[in-house]
């Protein structure tokens, strides 16, 4: 009962009476301001693997993994969250597709006969 206590609240209607309602908390992790959420370049100071210096933007610590940016000449990949786009999810992999039926029917007559359980 004080869980419903904390969530609703006698609320004026307009029409000289009062409504029992359900408040909402605001949200405080947006400002009133009416501005778009603006991602920045900047970031802490962060070493790069590829050339050991340290960095605070974001586009130059990146430069840093491309090949003509780093002192080896290769090509460093980010790890993180998001794809690519510009690179295929199976890395470009042509697979054979009639070994691949061949390998499925044989998983399928082991377990048939008992042998994947």
């Amino acid at each position: 009962m004080q869980e419903i206590a904390s969530n609703y609240a006698w609320v004026d209607n307009g029409r000289g009476g009062k409504t029992f309602r359900r408040i909402h908390a605001p949200n405080l992790n947006r400002s009133d301001l009416p501005c778009p959420m603006v991602i920045t370049d900047t970031i802490d100071q962060t070493q790069s693997m590829a050339d050991g210096k340290y960095y605070t933007s974001k586009q130059a610590l990146r430069k840093t993994y491309r090949a003509d940016g780093n002192p080896q000449g290769v090509e460093y990949v980010e790890l993180g969250n998001e794809q690519r786009p510009h690179i295929q999810k199976n890395g470009g992999i042509v697979r054979d597709r009639s070994a691949v039926r061949e390998a499925v029917d044989k998983a399928l007559a082991a377990v048939e006969r008992g042998e994947g359980i």
